[in-house]
């Protein structure tokens, strides 16, 4: 897979899971707020991976 095909997966994934944790969670939010929560979301799964890669 190349990395274009990966980043709209991580950001199809980023905001479903952002959108279900702040219906759960947060009942009244507004869909901006969940925006940005799979913003938060995707930028994290690059770091993991930037740690994840950095140690070897």
């Amino acid at each position: 897979m190349d990395r274009f095909q990966v980043f709209v997966i991580r950001a199809i994934l980023g905001g479903v899971f952002a959108v279900v944790l702040s219906r759960v969670f947060f009942q009244d939010v507004k869909l901006s707020y969940a925006l940005g929560l799979g913003i938060i979301l995707v930028g994290l799964a690059y770091f993991a991976e930037y740690l994840r890669h950095r140690k070897k």
